[in-house]
């Protein structure tokens, strides 16, 4: 796993604090992205099942500083990925402009799907947006865990863990999501 100076294609599964997470990237940019799993033969799997995954493990210097920004990212940290080359080849021009609006979030940011829609210029169609962000390869570079169904309901999450991950991932950035803890329900008079 030596860093390079050039892009070549290749993936990388990576230990963090939260679980084992994988990239794949190819010349032009991040290819695939796992959120985390239990194991990193998990992760290697999910990764090398996609078409245009690499199996080398040399790493360009942006992976390098990619993945201590992952690491980074879950212990905790307030990380801006927005600066992340990806090769989203073959993306219809819809989930193009889904996913360009939602990488506009920041740390700790929402949207309801409805409104990442109308900022997408694709106003009134919030179930097409919720399904181009399951089909998303590059969850927390295109922070889809940021996006929530209309009335702070948490909504879906395709990652392992579906909806449970989503609000793990929101409460790392400070987003809590929704009823008050049962013993903040009521002041109890």
């Amino acid at each position: 796993m030596k860093p390079t100076s050039e892009i070549t294609a290749g993936h990388a599964v990576l230990e963090t604090v939260i679980g084992f997470m994988g990239i794949a990237w190819s010349e032009k940019g991040l290819i695939r992205l796992c959120l985390p799993e239990r194991s990193r033969e998990a992760v290697e799997r999910r990764l090398l099942r996609h078409p245009g995954v690499s199996a080398s493990t040399d790493q360009p210097s942006w992976v390098v500083d990619l993945i201590a920004s992952i690491k980074a990212y879950a212990a905790g940290e307030d990380v801006d990925f927005s600066g992340v080359p990806v090769d989203l080849d073959g993306v219809d021009d819809f989930r193009l402009a889904i996913y360009d609006a939602a990488r506009k979030l920041g740390f700790g940011e929402t949207t309801t799907y409805g409104e990442l829609a109308k900022r997408a210029g694709h106003a009134g169609l919030p179930r097409e947006t919720g399904a181009a962000l399951g089909a998303n390869p590059v969850p927390l570079v295109i922070p889809c865990h940021r996006i929530l169904a209309a009335g702070g309901k948490i909504g879906g999450f395709s990652a392992p863990g579906g909806s449970a991950t989503k609000e793990k991932m929101l409460a790392m950035e400070g987003v809590r999501v929704g009823p008050p803890p049962a013993a903040q329900a009521s002041f109890g008079f």
